[in-house]
């Protein structure tokens, strides 16, 4: 079958790869669309801990079933159903598994990082994956290529789970690419006065001002708490999300939330500049809540595919560009560049 190879950093080719068939507690998926993301830029210019060339990463997929192991459960989905994929798989046997908090088990591996992803024709879920039923049917009037928002969109309410954000409310998030707006989307759909922060100005008006009621600001050209006090009647904000890997965002949305606010900390910073100095007399005295958050699991799925059917999340508005596999280089090099919001691979 036809893949898109990863050997190493910056040296993707598309090449045949061997076609495996299921095991028998396994299911072949046909790939019709897999979304890059950042991940996978990252990947592709300074390679993952967690992926081993050669390789095919990938992970925000939608394709169609077209074989089911004889050994599994078939009360989920059908030969020919349209369907997304759970990444994050767990041992299934530890406490935190025994929850459904796959992402976070300490022996968690992935689809599109240690198992095969979803840059080729075809994809094999591995047995403990279809255990954990991460195999997804697409709801009616959600397409293949909107579905592939699923994935990316699922980490966003993993995210805000912690949040608990309501009508009313003021959310700040710094950082205007896909992971941002989604925040804001979804932020604004829950009825909260939502802003969005970036210093690529240009960028995020170009692609902000497709999603409405958003407040885009330009940090370079505003004193921030001043602007946050203003609105807020001198309370500030009742959560900050900072979407970028930035230092000085988690720093700035730490300084600018109310008394009870909510920080989330999204973005990662790079491995190897993580450390910050904080003033914790602020989480003391204002009494704000600091979350992480990593990836999702089943049900954040659910909810991202429900959302996106009832049309409360304009998938469609993510995606600036569809590529076909060949051109895979050049759809990772466009989303590093920010010429693009989201970019798809075509694998039909």
């Amino acid at each position: 079958m036809k893949a898109a190879i990863y050997y190493g950093q910056q040296d993707i080719r598309v090449a045949d790869w061997p076609e495996k068939s299921p095991g028998e507690k396994e299911v072949l998926i046909k790939v019709a669309y897999c979304a890059v993301c950042g991940t996978d830029v990252r990947i592709f210019f300074h390679g993952h801990k967690k992926v081993t060339p050669p390789a095919i990463i990938g992970h925000e997929i939608t394709g169609v079933v077209e074989k089911i192991g004889k050994g599994v459960d078939k009360k989920n989905f059908q030969v020919g159903d349209a369907v997304t994929v759970v990444t994050s798989v767990g041992c299934g046997k530890c406490a935190l598994c025994r929850r459904g908090r796959y992402n976070l088990c300490l022996q968690t591996r992935a689809i599109g990082y240690y198992w095969p992803g979803g840059f080729a024709r075809y994809l094999i879920v591995p047995e403990e994956a279809v255990q954990q039923e991460a195999i997804i049917k697409l709801p009616d009037g959600v397409s293949l290529l909107q579905g592939s928002m699923i994935e990316p969109l699922s980490c966003v309410i993993n995210g805000q789970n912690y949040l608990e954000i309501k009508e009313g409310e003021t959310v700040v998030i710094f950082g205007g690419g896909p992971i941002g707006l989604m925040h804001a989307s979804l932020a604004k759909a829950k009825g909260a006065t939502t802003i969005v922060i970036d210093p690529d100005f240009d960028r995020l008006v170009r692609f902000g001002q497709n999603f409405a009621g958003l407040i885009l600001w330009n940090p370079g050209k505003i004193n921030l708490k001043q602007e946050i006090w203003k609105m807020t009647s001198g309370l500030g904000a009742d959560v900050v999300i900072t979407a970028c890997p930035v230092k000085q965002a988690q720093l700035d949305g730490l300084d600018i939330l109310a008394p009870g606010g909510r920080l989330s900390l999204f973005g990662g910073l790079p491995r190897d500049d993580s450390l910050i100095t904080i003033d914790a007399n602020l989480i003391h005295y204002k009494e704000i809540s600091v979350f992480g958050a990593f990836a999702s699991n089943r049900k954040d799925y659910l909810q991202a595919a429900s959302l996106i059917s009832s049309g409360k999340i304009p998938a469609d508005r993510f995606i600036t560009r569809v590529f076909p596999l060949e051109e895979i280089t050049r759809a990772i090099s466009m989303v590093k560049k920010g010429e693009v919001l989201k970019a798809v691979i075509k694998l039909e």
